[in-house]
């Protein structure tokens, strides 16, 4: 029986894998999970923000149509949630101004717009250039299908169960909205949002949700989008459910599904009894803009256990699982919205290329995990060739092609390994030599200018068409299939040009770009040894992992190395953190690289830093020129969404200047 203080009541978080602007897929997605919401016995179901436009409309927020179709879609859902309580994410117009607001409903009606407070303007979030922040306590009135509903800072009584609401942002400020719905009667937070993946990112969030439940006194209901939703940004959905300071349920992450659904009982008669005994000993709480509602709450018997984290995230290897499935699932959906017929890979033999090999056929592999074959072949059914395949080998010939494509540079070695990998992935493989193309090249050039081009008069140039003769070729491949051709370029070379524009650079999406080469190589060899949680390890890879970095663009006898062109990838990633994300100075980060590495000498270090800056600013236009990578952490490159540099500026030359004469004044000996 069920004791008189306990009022349970059955909560729901939706993690949706949407598109913007993608209206009639997005709504589908919503109406999926509300009919197994539904069918759970859910009362209360929170979406995630925005889940009705797409959170990353950019924009196109500003199109008075595009505001319009999103009301449209609001009411088209509207009849759906009989029976039901009900959070939509939207934007709305309200008096001149554009707002970040999730919509309540239930039992078919409208009951109120809550508002977003709190802006996210860091990093790859740019809310501020489109939407107002709402003033606290501020209320008002919006006109919605001819009839007024109340729009702010609002606390919603239904039946008898006060419900408020932190939009994404909200939670992560110092004064978050919940203290005061709190202060004024909240039974239950619900938080739409919109947050992006980054490493270790989801135990902050499970501390946010169990800190709010715990200090506000209230049932916390987080909702997440899921999956690769506007190009960049990958979503790794995770909904979190928590009552008195602890999670009791938690979603899946990194799903392949369109929509997922974590549910819980949750006990709110306990809450709002505390409830009532600190008012009673702290006086009077301040009175709530309330807004009431009837609604009848079914009744409930029993607690039960929601669904807690996967195995694989008690894994001590971490950071390796998390960035293997957030990538898998990243391209996945980019081939499939991008409606691509496969991809394929300029495949060198050497670690970028075959990491990018790699993520493609875990793609596969963890697709198929976990949708099945049938279900696998439906979600790419633009896919023709695939619906013949019945199994992973199958389908990963069918989307991933690598080429190998040699000069006089190449070695047997890389050759081989780039064989073996595509042969131990089960991807499609070809090989050709592009001497012919190089040697046209220079030919050609030579006639012009009227003197032979040589390696020690002419090195840079000499490697550069190399690399730049491969793009047509591949890039004739990609166009022959349809596919999506992928650059390989990694975050360590992007932070100082290492990378040919037009050759290594090429590609319609760069799936490594926001992570760096010291971790690359070391998720490699994580991949040769362990492997993800319920996958094989690949010992193809020992033969990449074997050999030093190497562009292979010089004469073998010259032994290039890319260390030795740039300096340790280790030390690199520590300068690349220093200068960029924490925006030290050359002195400040000679500094600490020489507590950071005491075994390298004062010159090598000098060297190094000199270099890392020059090539930094010196090369800022090659950055603007890379094809959309994706986010994995909050330190990215990419201008166009994170770290906005100058293609033209001083280049260092004074802050230089001081570290040359710091270290001569300081450093003599």
């Amino acid at each position: 029986m069920t004791r008189i203080d306990m009022t349970l009541i059955h909560v729901a978080a939706a993690s949706l894998n949407q598109t913007p602007l993608d209206w009639d897929a997005n709504a589908a997605n919503i109406l999926s999970a509300i009919r197994c919401a539904r069918q759970k016995g859910v009362s209360i179901l929170c979406f995630p923000e925005m889940c009705i436009t797409g959170y990353g409309c950019e924009d196109a927020f500003q199109a008075p149509g595009m505001l319009r179709t999103a009301e449209d879609m609001l009411l088209e859902i509207l009849p759906h949630t009989q029976g039901m309580i009900v959070a939509l994410g939207l934007p709305r117009m309200y008096r001149g101004g554009l707002y970040n607001t999730c919509c309540l409903m239930t039992n078919a009606e409208i009951i109120g717009f809550a508002a977003k407070q709190n802006l996210a303007g860091a990093g790859v979030h740019y809310e501020p250039r489109w939407f107002r922040a709402w003033p606290n306590g501020a209320r008002g009135d919006i006109e919605c299908a001819g009839n007024k509903y109340p729009i702010g800072d609002l606390l919603f009584d239904c039946g008898g169960v006060k419900i408020g609401f932190e939009i994404c942002e909200d939670a992560w400020t110092a004064k978050r909205p919940g203290r005061n719905l709190s202060r004024a009667g909240a039974d239950i937070l619900l938080n739409p949002s919109a947050s992006h993946f980054a490493f270790g990112k989801q135990e902050i969030r499970r501390r946010l949700v169990r800190e709010g439940s715990r200090s506000f006194g209230v049932t916390y209901v987080y909702a997440n989008l899921l999956g690769n939703e506007a190009g960049r940004v990958i979503y790794d959905g995770g909904g979190l459910i928590a009552n008195g300071g602890e999670i009791v349920a938690e979603g899946k992450r990194f799903s392949f599904e369109n929509v997922q659904l974590v549910t819980a009982l949750v006990d709110i008669g306990r809450n709002q009894k505390i409830k009532k005994e600190d008012s009673e000993n702290e006086g009077e709480r301040s009175p709530a803009q309330c807004v009431h509602v009837p609604f009848e709450f079914p009744r409930c018997e029993s607690t039960t256990q929601g669904a807690l984290a996967a195995e694989w995230e008690q894994s001590t290897d971490i950071k390796e699982e998390e960035f293997t499935r957030a990538v898998s699932l990243g391209l996945f959906d980019y081939l499939r919205k991008s409606q691509s017929l496969g991809c394929v890979i300029s495949l060198s033999g050497g670690c970028d290329s075959a990491s990018v090999a790699t993520l493609l056929a875990m793609s596969v592999n963890l697709g198929l995990a976990e949708l099945g074959l049938d279900g696998f072949i439906e979600k790419l059914s633009h896919i023709d060739k695939l619906a013949s395949e019945s199994d992973a080998a199958g389908c990963t010939r069918k989307l991933l092609t690598c080429v190998y494509q040699a000069t006089d540079n190449s070695s047997e070695t890389t050759r081989h390994a780039a064989q073996q990998l595509s042969a131990a992935l089960h991807a499609t493989f070809f090989e050709w030599n592009i001497n012919a193309q190089v040697e046209d090249y220079r030919k050609c050039v030579e006639q012009v200018v009227q003197r032979s081009l040589t390696w020690a008069s002419d090195d840079l140039t000499l490697q550069n068409i190399q690399a730049r003769a491969r793009a047509p070729g591949v890039w004739m491949l990609a166009n022959l299939q349809g596919a999506l051709l992928l650059s390989t370029s990694n975050r360590s070379e992007a932070a100082v040009g290492y990378a040919t524009m037009d050759g290594d650079t090429s590609g319609g999406l760069a799936p490594i770009a926001g992570i760096d080469k010291a971790f690359l190589r070391r998720w490699l060899v994580w991949m040769e040894n362990i492997g993800p949680c319920g996958f094989d390890p690949i010992p193809a890879l020992a033969e990449i992992n074997r050999q030093p970095p190497t562009a292979e663009l010089r004469p073998p006898a010259e032994g290039q190395n890319d260390e030795s062109d740039l300096m340790p990838y280790d030390l690199l990633d520590v300068v690349e953190r220093a200068a960029v994300r924490d925006k030290f100075m050359p002195l400040e980060v000679y500094q600490l690289l020489k507590i950071e590495f005491p075994e390298y000498d004062r010159r090598q270090l000098e060297t190094w830093v000199i270099r890392f800056f020059q090539l930094w600013s010196r090369n800022q236009w090659k950055r603007e020129r890379y094809a959309p990578s994706f986010h994995l952490d909050d330190e990215n490159l990419d201008p166009k969404t994170w770290c906005r540099f100058p293609i033209l500026s001083g280049g260092f030359g004074r802050e230089l200047g001081v570290l040359r004469e710091w270290i001569a004044e300081h450093e003599k000996n």
